[in-house]
């Protein structure tokens, strides 16, 4: 067993493209679950919102991406108000009950054939990001310390994914350290309390929504760009509960939590992939019950099994606080 390697694939996954992704739709989770208490269960519809949106700017309209960035946060910020106006004057279940369903409905809108020339159908659309990477100012090569190496391509989008995973923090913090903030947080413990102090509990409501949904459409935008492509095949319901996953491991209600949730639940993952991997070979013993095509799913089982140890043992996660894992939310 080669567990240098084992330390070399994990850090990799830990500080790359997919964790820094995972943060900022973290982020923007927290900020509608952990501040406001808002069950959104298809949180992974901004994300499709911000990458299409952005995509389709810049392929079929022509737009400098930078416009097409903006494109793309209008495109979540429209979707949270168009949840949000039917639903958040009503009980939680069913804002989750429309989130999910609205996600799956807009991955199917998207690989839909009848829409195949505005979206790219199940080929999606790709090249809209060269003006990004003509930008970048590192030098062709391998970067890193040790194994760990990162080429000037994947280089150039981490630092700006870090940097903006850096900004969401400092903008969260302001916000919910803020009275606004502090009407979210009473909103999640006691929503009729505050309504009866008479601040407008659904306003509030929306708002939070909208600005958990444009973050989440960022965290789109980010792996779109690092792709330079776009399809339906990510979009998948389990994308929003895998963000759920680094949430509650970061610590829910925690600014620094959804950041080290994401750092850790791919370092976690990445170390039980490539340990299964030198494990389950044709001549190891594991190798017999296991199929190599179904390593895959035995690390997800794995960390599932890992996360309910967790909800047992520590339900607050890395950072959080019991009193923030425990919240009644209606």
């Amino acid at each position: 067993m080669d567990y240098s390697q084992v330390l070399t694939d994990s850090l990799r996954a830990a500080i790359g493209v997919p964790a820094i992704v995972y943060a900022l739709a973290a982020i923007g989770l927290n900020v509608q679950f952990g501040y406001t208490g808002l069950l959104n269960f298809g949180h992974v519809g901004f994300l499709l919102m911000g990458a299409y949106g952005t995509a389709i700017s810049v392929a079929e309209w022509g737009l400098p991406l930078l416009v097409a960035f903006f494109v793309g946060l209008a495109s979540a910020a429209l979707l949270a108000l168009l949840l949000g106006l039917p639903t958040l004057r009503l009980r939680a279940e069913y804002l989750a009950i429309v989130t999910i369903s609205a996600a799956e409905i807009l991955r199917i809108v998207v690989r839909s054939g009848t829409f195949e020339s505005f979206t790219g159908g199940p080929q999606g659309v790709g090249g809209f990001a060269d003006a990004f990477f003509d930008l970048n100012p590192i030098a062709d090569g391998s970067y890193g310390i040790g194994a760990v190496e990162f080429s000037e391509r994947q280089l150039w989008v981490m630092v700006v994914g870090w940097v903006l995973v850096g900004l969401m923090v400092l903008v969260t913090r302001q916000l919910v350290d803020s009275p606004w903030g502090r009407v979210l947080r009473a909103i999640r413990e006691d929503e009729d309390a505050v309504r009866s102090l008479g601040k407008n509990v659904f306003a509030y409501k929306l708002q939070s929504l909208v600005v958990g949904g444009v973050i989440g459409g960022l965290a789109g935008i980010v792996l779109s760009v690092d792709a330079n492509f776009v399809d339906p095949a990510f979009w998948r319901p389990i994308v929003t509960f895998f963000v759920y996953t680094a949430l509650i491991l970061g610590g829910v209600g925690r600014v620094v939590g959804p950041v080290a949730g994401a750092m850790l639940f791919w370092f976690v993952l990445q170390a039980f992939d490539t340990l299964l991997r030198q494990a389950v070979t044709p001549d190891s013993w594991a190798g017999g019950f296991i199929a190599q095509s179904d390593l895959g799913l035995v690390r997800f089982a794995l960390v599932g099994f890992a996360l309910v140890l967790l909800v047992v043992f520590r339900p607050q996660g890395m950072f959080g606080r019991k009193e923030e894992a425990s919240i009644d939310v209606r």
